[in-house]
């Protein structure tokens, strides 16, 4: 990470904003990256013919469209099959708490119904009557439930997928969106087959058949079986859910793929390291577009007044599930003290008045008296750096929080 950084305000400091950006979105892999490709050439263009504003401005809207673009995932699959917890699992909400999708609830309803996550207000989840449900071949079914809103379907079943659901998916994918097959509910059985049979037992084996089961469905019906993600609604970080993840955000659009991701519960510590690097884009990109208006001398232009960074902190603690709602969530559903809990994490103290100090006036006052009087591209490099380090620091400390909790909660559970 140090590395990263003195590249870049080597860059800034020479005046090379081309390479400076070039380099940094090379180093991201292309199903990571956050803004389409023909962005980032855009505003390299623009960079490389000196038109700071026109980058400026393409930088701009592309955060924007990042923050607003809805993301809308149907959910279908016949009553019974662990919709309802899906939809739950993927809000991070759990069944009893406000808001979440009925459980156990014999399905009635011949319409669609949405449930909007918590933290990322752009991400919708519609939760559809199973096919079965409609009486409607797939392709009217598909009318009905508003086909073209959705990114992508989820077809969740608990035992086998039906005829209906299979033809639901050829009628998805011939109308040019992606489908996944999920199949719930695998700890249950795997609980049973202990139960059974104690002795000879065997987890892999148990799941590989529950695969192939699924799998033959599809055979049967003359289909090319696709992948079978096997999940648990209420073990997330078992079996396949991860795998699952990382699949959709490997298909969405690049401007969708951030606030997914960030939607995501943090089920494993690499789910909590994705989420990370998909935010230092945005501290990156945010950082970048301000340095690169920084070139003219402004007085003041560094200050950042400490109301305002205390709301990025918190944002970021959102975002991360380590603020003071979380916590005690947390400690409820893992039986730790919500004292342990905060005993344990350090984002909350970064802000407080006995360092304000140090994280302000140590890093930012020389900064800023120097930057604002001469501007120029040295205003630029130390704009960067210092937006950069500043929201950063919160970033990656909120990181380590949110890993510090999940093992704390881990090994409270187990």
């Amino acid at each position: 990470m140090g590395q990263l950084f003195s590249d870049t305000s080597k860059d800034e400091d020479s005046g090379d904003l081309e390479s400076s950006f070039t380099k940094y979105f090379k180093k991201i892999k292309l199903e990571n990256k956050i803004i389409p490709q023909e962005t980032i050439r855009l505003i390299e263009l623009h960079l490389k013919k000196g038109n700071i504003q026109g980058a400026h401005s393409v930088i701009s809207d592309a955060l924007k469209n990042v923050d607003n673009v809805p993301i809308n995932i149907a959910v279908t699959g016949e009553s019974g099959a662990g919709k309802s917890s899906f939809i739950n699992a993927l809000r991070g909400v759990g069944h009893e708490e406000e808001g979440a999708a009925e459980v156990g609830v014999i399905e009635t309803t011949m319409k669609r119904t949405p449930y909007k996550h918590p933290k990322i207000k752009t991400l919708n989840l519609w939760d559809l009557p199973g096919i079965g449900t409609m009486k409607f071949p797939p392709k009217d079914y598909l009318e009905k439930v508003e086909f073209q809103e959705y990114d992508f379907f989820i077809i969740v079943s608990a035992t086998r997928f039906t005829k209906l659901e299979l033809d639901l998916a050829k009628a998805i994918r011939f109308m040019g969106k992606n489908y996944y097959f999920v199949r719930t509910k695998v700890d249950m059985d795997l609980d049973n087959e202990k139960k059974s049979k104690p002795r000879t037992f065997d987890r892999e084996k148990i799941l590989q058949k529950i695969r192939s089961y699924c799998v033959n469905t599809f055979h049967q019906n003359n289909m090319e079986a696709p992948e079978i993600f096997l999940i648990s609604n209420s073990h997330l970080s078992d079996y396949d859910f991860p795998a699952l993840m990382d699949t959709l955000i490997k298909d969405l659009p690049a401007e969708k793929r951030h606030n997914f991701m960030l939607s995501l519960p943090n089920i494993t510590e690499a789910a909590i390291d994705r989420k990370h690097k998909s935010m230092q884009q945005t501290i990156w990109l945010e950082a970048f577009k301000s340095g690169i208006l920084a070139t003219v001398p402004v007085v003041g232009i560094l200050r950042d007044d400490v109301e305002k960074l205390k709301g990025k902190l918190n944002y970021y603690r959102d975002l991360f599930g380590v603020d003071d709602e979380s916590l005690e969530f947390m400690a409820k559903d893992s039986q730790v003290s919500v004292e342990r809990l905060k005993e344990i994490i350090k984002s909350p103290d970064l802000l407080d008045s006995k360092k304000e100090k140090a994280l302000g006036e140590m890093f930012l006052k020389g900064l800023e008296k120097f930057a604002s009087a001469n501007g120029g591209l040295l205003a630029t490099g130390l704009y960067f750096r210092k937006t950069f380090y500043m929201h950063l620091l919160f970033l990656d400390t909120v990181t380590e929080d949110a890993k510090v909790l999940l093992r704390e909660t881990f090994k409270k559970k187990n």
